[in-house]
């Protein structure tokens, strides 16, 4: 499992996407989470403004990304 680090309270799941070198750019980013293609903690989540918080998982193409406070 790979980490992503966040020195902020929080990050949007597009944003997340791009940090974690799994999507290209934010339009990507868009599409790949209205396609259902991302779940995060378990659970397939079609918001690309959802808010992760460091301890939380999301998953994209076989990769799971873990959300680590600085």
């Amino acid at each position: 499992m790979e980490n992503i680090q966040i020195s902020d309270e929080y990050i949007k799941l597009g944003q997340a996407l791009k940090l974690a070198g799994l999507v290209s750019s934010g339009i990507e980013a868009k599409i790949v989470i209205q396609d259902s293609e991302v779940k995060v903690n378990g659970e397939t989540d079609t918001r690309r403004g959802r808010k992760l918080y460091p301890g939380d998982i999301f998953e994209y193409n076989g990769q799971k990304v873990c959300v680590m406070k600085v």
